[in-house]
């Protein structure tokens, strides 16, 4: 779990990098049930993405995607960093 933390952070500074994070903070509050699917659409193309991800990244994804109180951690993540 803390490997995922670290993952994250690393994520949050390039999506704050890109002006994204607030963006995707509200998506993935607002996603709800949605997100599961989300998390099942990355292990379909994961074999595709697999050069371009790491591998420990894309787990990381599905595994928050499909965890709501996750997803929710990671919207925090998200919104403090942006203040």
């Amino acid at each position: 779990m803390a490997e995922n933390h670290q993952i994250w952070q690393v994520w949050a500074q390039i999506l704050h990098r890109w002006g994204l994070a607030p963006w995707v903070a509200t998506l993935l509050e607002a996603s709800g049930p949605l997100s599961i699917l989300g998390s099942q659409a990355v292990y379909l193309i994961q074999p595709f993405l697999g050069s371009r991800m790491p591998a420990d990244h894309l787990e990381a994804l599905a595994t928050m995607l499909n965890e709501p109180e996750q997803s929710r951690q990671f919207a925090r993540l998200l919104r403090e960093e942006a203040t």
